[in-house]
């Protein structure tokens, strides 16, 4: 699998240089920008002549007599920035502006489209240097790393972002304001005193050391300086405004009137996203009743949403209010109904490719075929009818399944890669159940857990449904301490699970809550 790669473009010195093209002076002058009466920037050629960040106005002025002084506006930076922004914008539509004058975007798609990483890079040096400005640009796979590499003018090879960054001074760590919090610049003065000089000696440091030495922040610059997988751009594709606004005449009271307008709405919206060349992958419903009642609801999907799949969800929605399944029904028919697009992306994230469809493993006709069936249930049943399986965190079985509606983002209900002391380990039952059952001893006498997390007397049979099984094998008990600290309500109390093996040969995970035996799993 190839690495998810980030091109940064970088203008450097750019309060400096808004400040001048603000003033219309020659790119020759010597600007320096200043805040608290000391230069927070200045340009190349006020450096130059021996201008340099952190020395007071006077001195400044001293060094060079020719030397333009503006006081520090972020808003002048921003302002002169954004006409940049559009124009790489149009050149790749998915730009994120980490402050004025650094700008990253995905760098697989350009990559792609250009024919190489190195050619993609050029184009957008070329596009900013028709507004008259100078920049660099940096190519890597982490974020952090990209602003660095952006600031060098360097390609990162993949997978080598830790091995770049382990050459560079410790200071680094702190050069990119947009990326580090305040306590940044005490972190890496420290680091200094400690004898530790670049990143890649910070970086070879134990992950546990940092968080119990340093604190917080230390954890975030170390995980940067080891190149470890962070976020990607979020992007910021260009203005559409595309909000599709309907005034019922008359008022909508009923369900099918209501799917029927939304069908319309989401066949509008959809030709209006096309037009601009997106898809919306988050859209926001807004309905309001002639009384002011008003239902919003933002649904998000891992893929780009069809025509279909956006009147469906118009349909759950306006369904759930109108007929109270999804809390109180409005007192009166709905009077508006708005569609507003709240996340975008580019219109060639609608594609599929030759094969899988998204489907690991998959053929790309058999799987796109499923896919299609599923949908055409979903929007029969419902939204929630048709659920796919997503591995999450959790100590037993059914904890680490997290069922999500189809078509919406996979996101498990805890992280499943955290360690869950505790939890039932490998290989995991092939099914799970919740089903009571009674565990008995030699006499038949109920065997229970005791506080100190033994059996009370050692099993010998379970009841399960209808009939009695002897053990042939058991193992356990492993108890379970969960919510300790919560209130006693929430508390469980003993918890334990055991395995036993029946006499049919079936093996059995049981789970010990409240006093009482179920069957969390049957291994097969």
């Amino acid at each position: 699998m190839t690495a998810r790669r980030t091109l940064g473009v970088w203008c450097p010195d750019w309060p400096a240089a808004a400040a001048a093209a603000d003033a219309d002076l020659s790119p020759d002058r010597p600007v320096a920008v200043i805040s608290a009466n000391r230069v927070v920037t200045c340009s190349a050629t006020a450096r130059a002549v021996g201008v340099r960040r952190g020395m007071k106005k006077r001195e400044s002025q001293a060094r060079c007599p020719d030397l333009h002084v503006v006081v520090a506006d972020p808003g002048r930076d921003a302002r002169f920035f954004e006409p940049l922004v559009a124009s790489v914008a149009e050149v790749i539509p998915t730009v994120e502006v980490l402050r004025p004058g650094l700008m990253v975007l995905p760098a697989d798609g350009a990559a792609r489209y250009f024919g190489g990483e190195e050619v993609a890079a050029e184009k957008l040096i070329d596009v900013i240097a028709a507004h008259g400005v100078e920049s660099q640009t940096g190519i890597a796979d982490e974020l952090f790393t990209c602003a660095a590499a952006a600031r060098h003018g360097r390609i990162v090879p993949p997978g080598g972002d830790a091995e770049f960054l382990a050459a560079l001074p410790v200071g680094e760590l702190n050069a990119e304001p947009s990326l580090v919090t305040d306590d940044r610049e005490q972190l890496v003065d420290l680091l200094w005193r400690l004898g530790i000089r670049s990143v890649g000696a910070f970086a070879q440091l134990s992950p546990t050391d940092v968080a119990n030495r340093f604190g917080t922040d230390a954890v975030i610059a170390h995980r940067a300086a080891r190149a470890e997988p962070g976020r990607r751009p979020s992007g910021r594709m260009q203005s559409t405004d595309v909000v599709i606004e309907h005034r019922c005449d008359p008022p909508i009271d009923r369900v099918d009137a209501a799917a029927f307008v939304g069908r319309r709405l989401a066949d509008e919206l959809h030709r209006a996203l096309m037009s601009a060349a997106v898809a919306c992958t988050r859209l926001t419903v807004h309905a309001t009743t002639t009384g002011g009642q008003q239902s919003s609801r933002t649904w998000r999907c891992a893929e780009p949403l069809t025509p279909e799949a956006t009147a469906d969800r118009i349909r759950w929605q306006l369904d759930g209010w109108l007929t109270g399944r999804a809390g109180e029904r409005p007192d009166s028919p709905i009077a508006t109904l708005r569609l507003e697009p709240v996340e975008l992306v580019d219109s060639g994230a609608l594609q599929f490719g030759f094969r899988g469809a998204g489907i690991p493993g998959g053929d790309g006709e058999v799987a796109e075929r499923a896919r299609r069936a599923l949908v055409r249930v979903q929007g029969l049943l419902g939204g929630d009818a048709v659920r796919v399986p997503v591995a999450s965190g959790g100590r037993g079985v059914a904890e680490r399944v997290t069922l999500v509606p189809l078509g919406d983002e996979l996101v498990p209900a805890a992280d499943p890669s955290a360690p869950w002391p505790g939890r039932i380990p490998d290989p995991a039952p092939a099914v799970v159940l919740d089903t009571p059952v009674t565990v008995l001893d030699d006499e038949e006498e109920p065997v229970q857990v005791t506080s100190r997390g033994g059996f009370s007397a050692e099993p010998a049979s379970v009841t399960w449904g209808s009939r009695r099984w002897v053990l042939r094998w058991w193992a356990g008990p492993w108890p379970a301490d969960e919510r300790w600290w919560g209130a006693a309500e929430e508390q469980v109390g003993t918890h334990a699970r055991a395995q036993v093996l029946l006499e049919d040969s079936r093996a059995l995970l049981l789970r010990y809550s409240r006093q009482r035996w179920t069957v969390e799993g049957v291994y097969e």
